[in-house]
């Protein structure tokens, strides 16, 4: 059976390195799809073309199939994250508490959908299903800082630090 050579890395950047050592370690496993992933978007921020074909590659994978898995789960990222980035928790327990108001509120304030970074790259607005703090609805992740029992006010707060940076 010939031995298999992984393609080159895209670039010098030493993240690829990292990168490949989690595929190395998988001896490039087709079952290592999601933790290569995970790996490139921890490394990178989020996936862009040259890293989906570059794992799927190496991996052997069929690139529909990397891109059916990077579209279907919610933490991957196919645009570069804000500098910074405020996810609204939309669970159950968060929406009841009114984070629909909160999600409407930013997406004003801001002027971008949900899921979207301002044109100024500043700000990443997102959502998420559930951050499993649901006695402290509704919550609001900010930088990944969790706050609970957020208003409106305090979010926009918030917001109109991060402009002024």
């Amino acid at each position: 059976m010939p031995v298999f050579t992984p393609p080159p890395l895209p670039s010098d950047d030493k993240r690829w390195k990292i990168v490949n050592g989690t595929m190395r370690k998988n001896g490039f496993a087709r079952h290592a799809l999601i933790e290569t992933l995970h790996t490139v978007q921890s490394s990178f921020g989020y996936l862009d073309d040259t890293a989906i074909r570059f794992v799927a590659q190496s991996l052997k994978v069929p690139l529909s199939q990397a891109y059916g898995v990077v579209t279907f789960y919610h933490y991957f990222s196919l645009k570069p994250p804000g500098k910074h980035t405020m996810t609204i928790c939309t669970g159950t327990a968060c929406y009841i508490k009114g984070t629909d108001k909160l999600v409407a509120d930013a997406e004003k304030h801001l002027n971008v959908s949900a899921g979207n970074t301002t044109k100024d790259g500043q700000i990443s607005l997102m959502t998420a299903r559930c951050v499993g703090a649901c006695g402290r609805a509704p919550v609001v992740l900010t930088d990944g800082q969790m706050v609970g029992q957020m208003s409106s006010e305090h979010m926009i707060e918030q917001l109109e630090r991060w402009a002024v940076e």
